[in-house]
């Protein structure tokens, strides 16, 4: 781990308590597989925002810019001089054991990273753009408690942050690639450890009764990428270049709160 990254472990370390973490829970990484995939079997490597400059979440990624200056905040000032490729990596702690991986808000596949990716993480409840003032590393958790007793009104938002410091490699980091059956049919980079999770499926009869969750335009969006009937987060990732990239994130929003199996 470069010398970045062990700085920032250890201001975090330094400002929190509780028991170690359960070595048998995951860190996940959520993503879109369209666009994020065929770049991981690639380079073999899985970057942050500032090396892709896209999001699923905001795009801040910058010098200056919102995500630079709360990871200066939580990480005491490590990463100021690093370059993009040295910044820590973004998922969360399943500690609920979701088979949709552990924040299914930032995509409907996930990677699941091994056991030793705990010990060079650290976590933060709730989101960082809230500016969290409680953080985790895997000796000492105090996070999941907290998680557990918060009152969260929309199950996207339940999750404890993770930030993974240091490179996070396809050939050695990683248990499995988990993939919506939507892309069963699809053609998978051999070699990839890939599982299944149970699938998002949304038919429009449903879709159309939470126009107030993103709003009536991309409740219609998602009638309109609907096939017989139903969507799909394949369908979704088909329709990139054709949409606004925030209106098909909302339109996902709509899948992943409403479309699990």
């Amino acid at each position: 781990m470069a010398d970045a990254g062990a700085r920032a472990l250890r201001f975090v370390a330094a400002r929190c308590a509780g028991d170690p973490l359960d070595p048998s829970l995951r860190i996940t990484l959520n993503f879109h597989p369209d666009r994020t995939l065929p770049a991981l079997v690639a380079d073999g490597v899985y970057v942050s925002q500032f090396v892709t400059g896209t999001s699923n979440g905001g795009l801040t990624a910058y010098p200056g810019g919102d995500r630079w200056r709360w990871e200066r905040r939580m990480f005491g000032g490590a990463y100021d001089d690093a370059p993009p490729h040295a910044r820590p990596v973004y998922g969360a702690l399943n500690f609920r054991r979701d088979p949709y991986g552990a924040a299914p808000r930032f995509g409907s596949a996930h990677l699941r990273l091994n056991a030793a990716a705990l010990h060079r993480a650290t976590f933060c409840y709730p989101d960082s753009y809230l500016e969290p003032t409680d953080f985790g590393v895997a000796a000492r958790m105090p996070l999941i408690a907290l998680a557990r007793a918060a009152a969260v009104a929309d199950p996207l938002d339940d999750y404890v942050e993770a930030h993974v410091h240091g490179p996070v490699r396809l050939d050695r980091d990683i248990e499995a690639v988990v993939l919506d059956p939507s892309y069963m049919d699809s053609e998978i980079p051999p070699g990839l450890p890939v599982e299944w999770h149970p699938g998002f499926r949304l038919p429009v009869e449903e879709l159309v009764r939470h126009a107030d969750y993103r709003g009536r335009r991309h409740v219609d969006l998602g009638v309109a990428l609907a096939v017989d009937g139903v969507l799909t987060p394949k369908l979704i990732g088909d329709a990139a270049g054709r949409h606004d990239p925030q209106d098909l994130k909302r339109v996902w929003h709509l899948l992943a709160r409403f479309g699990r199996r």
